[in-house]
């Protein structure tokens, strides 16, 4: 199947889910709609299915699991240094596999940044 064909199917299947939604659900449709309904859905799960999906990479290091949370919380190195009570230049020493953590600090990350445990006894 095409993504062409593909996205003919997902429209097959939204006028469907349409009909039912303004019939007031699933029972407003026909048997024979709720059949078709049924095909298309495992045609474009399928074809979902068959897409391969790009490998997410997980941090190798304690210094790029730091970099990811800060990241997803959106926050500047100066920012992270403040949340962990260090300076930055400590901080930046971290990130550039300069300094070592010390326990006081694995707690923090763990409990600001919720990065696991296992995690930071591994990588420190």
């Amino acid at each position: 199947m095409s993504s062409t064909e593909y996205k003919r199917i997902m429209t097959l299947i939204e006028q469907f889910l349409n009909k039912a939604t303004d019939g007031g659900g699933f029972s407003a449709l026909s048997e024979a709609d709720t059949a078709e309904l049924k095909r298309l859905s495992l045609l474009a799960e399928a074809w979902e299915d068959s897409i391969p999906l790009m490998p997410i990479q997980q941090p190798q290091s304690l210094s790029e699991m730091i970099e990811l949370k800060m990241y997803l919380l959106k926050l500047k190195q100066k920012d992270l240094a403040q949340l962990l009570d260090i300076s930055p230049s400590r901080l930046s020493e971290i990130l550039r596999g300069k300094r070592k953590i010390n326990l006081d600090l694995a707690k923090r990350l763990h409990e600001k940044l919720d990065i696991d445990a296992q995690f930071i006894l591994e990588k420190a």
